[in-house]
Order: structure tokens, then C-alpha cells, then sequence
């Protein structure tokens, strides 16, 4: 049986074998680190080791970052704990922050995928209430990095605060808090190699307060309630470590950017009607949105699947049920694209091989569709 392909990293990545390693380690000793004997005083180093090395990797003081259950949750906290009685969110947001703030308004984007800045700063300046401003710095299905920097000023300038959701794109580009000016940022481990069910919100500054939406004990300086995940915050922090390691070589993007780019330019050789949404903007360099005019993304995300190789639809997943792209709505993509959009996400263990295998298998399914495929390789 041929090897299987995984090409859904912005799903989920692979863990790290140096994740894996460290957190075995950790699982091996016992103790809880709100304890104060021995095994509870080792307990918490490794936590606050883990959390030297994540405020490491993007400038942070340590004491401003909280470890929570995952992404969901940290953006939950964020936008639900910073005490702002106004909250404005980009159009094409995770639905971690679309959903746990049903009532904020929402600041388009242009047909690029990019924030619309003149339509943020003209609705901040509509009201003058504490407002909190929720900017993706890369979206999860088209991989299109936001003008965050750009936006902070503007934001800041109107007496509000900026809460970006970096998920996407760390370990994939540098992520810095000073140079974002962002005052939160959001993320999780499994988007970097580090296990699922763990995560962090990082504050600009350490000592502010965040009204708590987990009650129940002390934890993480009463910001969020609950014994910490010693194993998952020890994996957090050695994918951490091992982001910075690669975004510190020669080659930032170790390898991926030439894969992706090798993906869509044979594509488009291959299926001449083939799209690829967000070329012109900058994007992720692991990330493709990929649409084939005619052949709705769910039907190509099964066919793959059988095929052996496993992508996502261009619209979000949610237990299985593949529900219309608010993103590729807001971008206002017309019809034929919007329904037949893939995403195709590689990361660091992604191989040429793994890339051939797509094309070969992505062509036939256009073929077998009734659309015009280049023979040529």
C-alpha cells in the first residue's frame, strides 16, 4: 500500500518527535504544580520553563501569558474577559471568535482577503466606548496574512485594543508581539507541531487584568481556573523551541514555501481552469487555497481521501459536517469558485513525493469531472 499523504497541516499537525520526547518525559513524573512538595516544585518548572520558551519566540514577558485548553478557549477569554464594552472583528475570523462574540460588529474585507482598514477606522470612529479589535494575523483557509501592524496603529489611535488570533501562523512566519503591537495574542499548540488540547493567550501587558471565564481555583495568576495540563504546556513549549530553531536557519520557511509553490504552479499546468484564491496577497507560505471550477470542494476533499491523500474543503470543518466559507463569502468570491475551493496545507515533515501524489491524483479527479487536463507533467 502506497504511503499516505497528509497535506491538512492547518488542521492539525503532526507532533514534533521532540514534542513527543519531551512530553513522555513529563507524563513519567508525577505531581501538580499548585503543590508545594517536591514533585509539585518539579511539576511547575517544567510549566514555567515552557512558558519562558513560548515568550521567547515572540518577544512576550512571561508573566503575560496564560495557558489554557486550546485556541478556542484563549480567544474566548480574550474577547470575553478584557472588560471592553464594544467588540469589532474582521469578517473572516476563526469561528472561535466569530462565536463567542455573536454581538460584535464586523469590519469587512476587500476582495483580496485583506482587513479593510478605511472601514475599520471609520466605524471605531462612529463610537467612542472602550472597544476591543479582533484581526487574524493569517487566515486558516486562504493562508492571507493581515496588515496587523497597520491595523494596531489605527486601533490604538482610537483608544482601543487590538486581540489578534495567531494560530495559523506560528511557526510558519515570525510572530512578533512588539512588532504586531497587538495588546493579546491568541494561539495553539497543534498548529505547530505540539499537541492537541493545549494553548495560550499572551498579553502586551503582563500585569493587566482579565476577568476570568473558568472560576474555581488560582491558576495561571487567576486568569483561568484549573490544574494546568503539565504534559500538553511541556509540548507547547518544545514546539516553541523547535519553531524558533527554524525560523532562526538560512531557509525561514525550511522547505515549504518551494513545495506550495511547486503545488499550485503544476495545478495550474495541469487544469488550466484551476484557481488559486489569494495569489496576488501575501500569504502563509505552507498554505494553497485551491478552487476547480465546477467540482464542489467536498466532492474533491472525499475523492482525495480515497485516493489517499488528506486535505481540507475550503469551508470549515466542524464534526464532520462541511458548512459554506463565510471566509470565501466575505472576500465576495462568486459562486463557482466559493463552492469548489480546497485548502491544501503542508508543514514540516512534507515531502516533493507528497506533492506529486496530490497532482497526479487532484488531475484525475478533474479528468473523471469532464474538465481539460494537460498531459504534461
Amino acid at each position: 500500500m502506497s504511503r499516505a499523504v497528509y497535506l491538512d497541516y492547518n488542521s492539525g499537525a503532526p507532533v514534533r518527535p521532540e514534542v513527543a520526547a519531551a512530553m513522555v518525559e513529563a507524563l513519567a513524573e508525577p505531581g501538580n504544580p499548585s503543590s508545594v512538595h517536591g514533585f509539585g516544585r518539579a511539576a511547575r518548572a517544567r510549566v514555567e520553563a515552557a512558558r519562558r520558551q513560548l515568550a521567547g519566540l515572540v518577544g512576550a514577558d512571561p508573566a503575560g501569558i496564560v495557558f489554557t485548553s486550546g485556541g478556542t478557549e484563549a480567544n474566548a477569554l480574550a474577547l470575553r474577559g478584557c472588560g471592553r464594552s464594544r467588540l469589532l472583528v474582521s469578517s473572516i475570523e476563526h469561528p472561535s471568535v466569530l462565536d463567542s462574540a455573536s454581538e460584535a460588529e464586523r469590519v469587512p474585507v476587500t476582495p483580496d482577503g485583506i482587513i479593510d482598514l478605511a472601514a475599520l477606522d471609520c466605524l471605531l470612529a462612529a463610537n467612542t466606548r472602550p472597544a476591543l479589535v479582533s484581526v487574524m494575523l493569517a487566515n486558516n483557509e486562504t493562508g492571507i496574512v493581515q496588515p496587523v501592524a497597520e491595523a494596531a496603529r489605527i486601533i490604538h489611535a482610537r483608544g482601543a485594543w487590538l486581540h489578534c488570533d495567531v494560530a495559523q501562523a506560528m511557526g510558519r512566519i515570525k510572530v512578533s508581539l512588539g512588532q504586531l503591537g497587538a495588546d493579546i495574542l491568541t494561539l495553539s499548540a497543534h498548529k505547530m507541531g505540539g499537541p492537541a488540547g493545549v494553548g495560550a493567550l499572551i498579553l502586551a501587558e503582563s500585569g493587566r487584568t482579565l476577568a476570568p471565564i473558568l472560576l474555581g481555583g488560582g491558576q495561571e495568576r487567576r486568569r483561568r481556573a484549573g490544574t494546568e495540563n503539565v504534559a500538553g504546556i511541556v509540548g507547547l513549549g518544545a514546539a516553541a523551541q523547535s519553531a524558533g530553531d527554524d525560523l532562526a536557519g538560512a531557509d525561514t520557511t525550511y522547505g515549504v514555501q518551494a513545495l506550495r509553490d511547486r503545488l499550485e504552479e503544476g495545478a495550474r499546468r495541469l487544469v488550466p481552469d484551476a484557481v488559486v484564491i489569494g495569489a496576488g496577497a501575501p500569504r502563509l507560505p505552507n498554505t494553497t487555497c485551491l478552487a476547480l471550477p465546477g467540482v464542489e470542494g467536498r466532492t474533491q476533499v472525499m475523492a482525495l481521501d480515497l485516493a489517499g491523500v488528506a486535505v481540507s474543503a475550503g469551508a470549515a470543518c466542524s464534526s464532520g459536517k462541511v458548512a459554506p466559507s463565510h471566509v470565501l463569502a466575505a472576500m465576495g468570491l462568486e459562486e463557482r469558485l466559493k463552492g469548489s475551493a480546497i485548502r491544501v496545507s503542508l508543514g514540516w515533515s512534507s515531502r516533493p513525493e507528497d506533492v506529486d501524489t496530490f497532482l497526479a491524483a487532484w488531475a484525475d479527479l478533474a479528468r473523471h469531472k469532464g474538465l481539460k487536463v494537460s498531459e504534461a507533467a
